[in-house]
């Protein structure tokens, strides 16, 4: 329990058999949050191992330091983007690591936070930063960028059937005076959808929700770009484990290790590969893992979690099959 909060690590059993812990290794979790995963990984480590626990929350840093404090000469707290991984990494004074573990997405503590913004269910200022130090807030997005791009990033990032209406009630709104809080975003949103969208079982507001906060948090890029740096900084045979909570994290991950694990990028109509590019990773398993019901049904923000796991490769070695589910 922290502050009046029960913490539920997703997959936590999942991803600490994942990561294959050495006890005097060093790890790196991407997310802290409020350190569920951490605490657990922490336990396993001798007076030799090391945990850097990175989050852009302030606030997720202070809580989850305060829920490791027994264990917090083992530990650095960075506060920082992961998609910024090489500097974090440079700014603790490490090359390469024995595993990392990344849980994607708008942790617990945020959405249950109604001043933070990111719930459609209360009413709240627009804000949806997972960092308060950053520019740019929900409010900008909506009161200030064009129609197209408001279109464009509910049908990309929300996956929204509405998109066009959407974008623009929420323009012709604008007009009249700023939307200021999520209730009168709500309320923009269900005038714009449809009768029968309005009597689906999902919220109406749901996926426009979910396309600002990525463009807030610039998620996807971030995802990327962690991937990127992760792979290179882990030592032979250390663990990649990643969980997505939606099908854009996720098939941004699937890629990004898929093609890490085949390596030559050359087309399938050359008689021998050109290109040089040797796998990187194995693939620990072709499919993701996914919660048991039992977890589903204690913890129901589980019910869409993917966890994908990697292993950095020791030497260039033959390409993988690159089917990967």
């Amino acid at each position: 329990m922290c502050g009046g909060y029960t913490h539920r690590p997703v997959l936590l059993e999942e991803c600490i058999q994942g990561l294959a812990i050495r006890p005097d290794g060093i790890y790196v979790d991407g997310t802290l949050g409020r350190g569920g995963h951490s605490e657990e990984i922490a336990k396993r480590l001798t007076a030799g191992g090391r945990l850097l626990c990175i989050d852009r929350d302030r606030q997720a840093l202070e809580e989850g330091a305060a829920r490791l404090a027994p264990r917090a000469g083992q530990i650095t707290f960075l506060h920082g983007n992961f998609g910024d991984l090489d500097a974090l990494l440079d700014q603790a004074g490490v090359g390469q690591v024995d595993g990392m573990l990344f849980d994607l997405g708008v942790s617990s503590p945020q959405l249950d936070d109604p001043e933070r913004g990111f719930s459609y269910q209360t009413d709240a200022p627009l804000d949806m930063r997972m960092d308060r130090e950053d520019a740019l807030t929900a409010w900008t997005v909506v009161n200030q960028w064009p129609q197209g791009e408001l279109r464009r990033i509910l049908t990309q990032y929300g996956e929204e059937r509405h998109a066009g209406a959407i974008a623009s009630a929420i323009v012709r709104a604008r007009e009249q005076a700023p939307i200021a809080t999520t209730g009168q975003l709500v309320e923009v949103i269900r005038r714009a959808m449809p009768a029968a969208a309005l009597r689906e079982k999902q919220h109406p507001a749901k996926r426009s929700f979910q396309a600002i906060r990525i463009a807030v948090n610039d998620e996807l890029g971030s995802v990327s770009r962690m991937l990127q740096q992760a792979i290179p900084r882990l030592r032979p045979g250390g663990r990649l484990a990643v969980i997505s909570f939606h099908s854009l994290e996720d098939r941004i991950v699937k890629s990004e290790l898929a093609a890490a694990a085949k390596g030559c990028v050359c087309p399938p109509s050359f008689p021998v590969c050109v290109c040089g590019r040797q796998p990187q990773v194995r693939l620990v398993s072709r499919k993701p893992i996914l919660p048991s019901q039992r977890e589903i049904d204690e913890n129901p923000r589980a019910r869409s979690a993917k966890l994908r796991l990697a292993e950095k490769l020791d030497q260039p070695q033959g390409n993988q099959p690159d089917e990967v589910e």
